[in-house]
């Protein structure tokens, strides 16, 4: 199955560090950007300065604005954020997608449908064959051609060790998985638990404390996918364990700067007006809340999220309050 020429939708950080990743592994890449401004620049330039400063990419990548050569393509990557993905899908023409394997990039739950990814390519697109790339990874390490392991999950599998085969490069290694369900909710919801994390830091509450929540939020974590018909094992992996570490530890991570800012006693307000990129776990918050509601988990950091992004508490007051929850048994849901 030839798999030569990938279409990737979406040139920020994180799409601009995929096509890279891709055209390292021997593929040609077309990169889809809104901006003329941007595509001129990577393809006179080979830079995409306003997301990746100086790096230099691959002579590979041609961008471009529209869907020119959209039909053609092997592979199609989705990398826009979350809660564009449905418009983004509307204006593609469908057969353009028909029976080709798109893998979907976005971390996070679309606001009022509570779709994951999958969910809103099929319902508008149902002839495309649906994955979802996920880890633990930053767009510069990508770009910079740093080791990095990821999941890829869909359910056919042949196809999906295919894609991963094709995008696999010297730096680049998608393992292939099956549970697109528990894959998808994991790097949705590692979002949210960043957060948390970030405003404990911000809070100066310790490294006990955001070591402690890690943890718990692995557990919370695993309740709702499991509910949701994810498998357990998923979350001991690259995808599960593996991402929510890295997203609950590192300011590069935007979710867990975020909730540092938070954690200082500013508001959501203040922080997006102060130029803050895009943090997915704002708007996967509170559907995660509602997944967890229609499904009847009990899953108290995203309650104590919300919380805080709505201003109802500060963070002190939230801690105290799940400090003073009943005690359980360790390993008891």
């Amino acid at each position: 199955m030839n798999m030569q020429k990938v279409y990737v939708i979406g040139a920020g950080a994180w799409g601009t560090a995929l096509a890279q990743a891709a055209a390292l592994a021997g593929r040609d890449v077309v990169l889809v950007t809104r901006d003329p401004a941007c595509a001129e620049e990577i393809n006179t330039s080979r830079r995409n300065s306003a997301y990746l400063g100086d790096r230099v990419l691959s002579d590979r990548i041609v961008a471009q604005t529209g869907w020119s050569g959209l039909g053609e393509a092997d592979i199609v990557l989705m990398v826009v954020p979350a809660q564009k993905t449905r418009e983004v899908l509307v204006s593609i023409d469908p057969e353009m997608l028909t029976d080709k394997p798109v893998v979907l990039c976005a971390k996070g739950l679309e606001h009022g449908s509570l779709d994951r990814q999958s969910e809103i390519l099929e319902e508008i697109i149902s002839a495309a064959h649906p994955l979802v790339l996920s880890g633990p990874s930053f767009a510069v390490d990508v770009a910079a051609g740093r080791p990095t392991a990821l999941t890829l999950a869909g359910r056919n599998e042949g196809l999906t060790g295919v894609v991963a085969a094709a995008l696999a490069g010297p730096s680049f290694r998608p393992y292939a998985a099956s549970d697109l369900i528990g894959v998808e909710l994991a790097g949705s919801l590692k979002n949210i638990y960043a957060l948390a994390c970030g405003a404990v830091e911000g809070a100066d509450l310790g490294l006990s404390a955001r070591s402690a929540l890690i943890a718990r939020a692995f557990a919370e974590m695993t309740r709702l996918v499991t509910k949701m018909g994810g498998d357990a094992a998923t979350l001991t992996g690259l995808a599960g364990l593996g991402d929510l570490a890295l997203s609950c530890t590192s300011p590069q991570s935007r979710n867990y700067w975020f909730g540092l800012q938070l954690g200082q006693g500013r508001s959501v307000q203040d922080i997006q007006q102060g130029g803050a990129r895009l943090a997915e776990g704002l708007t996967t918050a509170p559907v995660a809340q509602g997944l967890a509601e229609a499904h009847q988990v009990d899953v108290p950091l995203i309650d104590a999220v919300n919380l805080l992004l709505a201003g109802s508490m500060n963070i002190d007051a939230i801690v105290a309050g799940l400090m003073s929850r009943p005690l359980k048994r360790e390993g008891k849901s």
